[in-house]
């Protein structure tokens, strides 16, 4: 037969504990019960809760009950440059940046997300190819940033163009610097380098995955677009 126990407080008889039931006993506790003396038990549920990922900019709101993030944010990659008509390939536009970081939100209830386009392929001969746009998280407290790529700069072998930085994460990490299609240029954290377009009837050569640098144009093939940058990301890992 159930019984019930009701008591303003419980208080081991000597020293500072007591044993709850025996080895095996299983307890059913209220859904929401707040166990609190030393602060550290609210609800008994932790760990991963939720990831939601953001491809367009917007607001992220903390559901109920989470307390921490992992806040990944990739900047966009840089576009490739499109030839003329001098026999030399153009460059290939460099990744965004990418930063990681662990915050306690427990005090903070929405954040701003903003994510960076991937820098557009040129059409014109000769043309440079556009940079990449920057992706951030912005809190109040905490500002996370992935700088974009820059797109390619010119048409000589030897140039580069710069990866994006990035910025207040615990860990930080440059994009790949743009330059000759026959290195491994262009490359982010969440991105493959984009392959080279080898003629004017070859499918445009656009970043891969997230943050990546588009290709540059076939050498000597005038009228042919270069290949865009890959847009950011910002992804939010969730825990109770």
């Amino acid at each position: 037969m159930a019984s019930e126990i009701k008591a303003n407080k419980i208080s081991p008889a000597t020293g500072t504990a007591f044993t709850l039931g025996d080895s095996g006993d299983t307890f059913t506790i209220p859904s929401g019960v707040t166990l609190t003396n030393n602060g550290s038990s609210s609800g008994f549920d932790s760990g991963l809760a939720s990831v939601q990922y953001f491809t367009s900019s917007g607001t992220w709101t903390r559901p109920t009950g989470i307390t921490k993030v992992i806040v990944e944010v990739q900047g966009a990659g840089g576009a490739g440059g499109a030839s003329g008509s001098v026999a030399i390939q153009m460059q290939n536009g460099s990744g965004g940046g990418y930063a990681r970081k662990l915050i306690d939100v427990s005090s903070i209830s929405t954040a701003t997300i903003t994510i960076g386009s991937g820098g557009a392929g040129s059409t014109s001969n000769s043309g440079v190819g556009a940079d990449g746009g920057d992706s951030i998280w912005s809190d109040g407290t905490n500002t996370v940033t992935g700088s974009g790529g820059l797109g390619a700069r010119n048409i000589t072998y030897n140039t580069t163009s710069l990866g994006g930085a990035a910025t207040g994460g615990d860990l930080n990490i440059p994009g790949t610097n743009g330059g000759h299609y026959n290195k491994i240029v262009g490359a982010s954290f969440l991105g493959m380098a984009a392959d080279q377009r080898l003629a004017d009837t070859t499918a445009l050569k656009d970043g891969k995955g997230y943050g990546s640098g588009g290709a540059g144009s076939h050498q000597g093939v005038l009228n042919v677009a270069s290949g865009s940058g890959a847009d950011g990301i910002v992804i939010v890992t969730e825990y109770k």
